[in-house]
């Protein structure tokens, strides 16, 4: 979480809105990321 803060003020990003928007975004990435992982094993 604090890598992910860092990096949203170093590209200018307001720190709430990060703080409000990360949960949805690592939702997203988890989702994508066993997509990934599943589609390697059966493929």
């Amino acid at each position: 979480m604090g890598a992910a803060l860092s990096l949203a003020q170093a590209l200018g990003v307001n720190g709430l809105i990060t703080a409000e928007l990360l949960p949805e975004i690592e939702a997203v990435m988890v989702r994508k990321l066993n997509e990934q992982m599943e589609g390697r094993r059966n493929g």
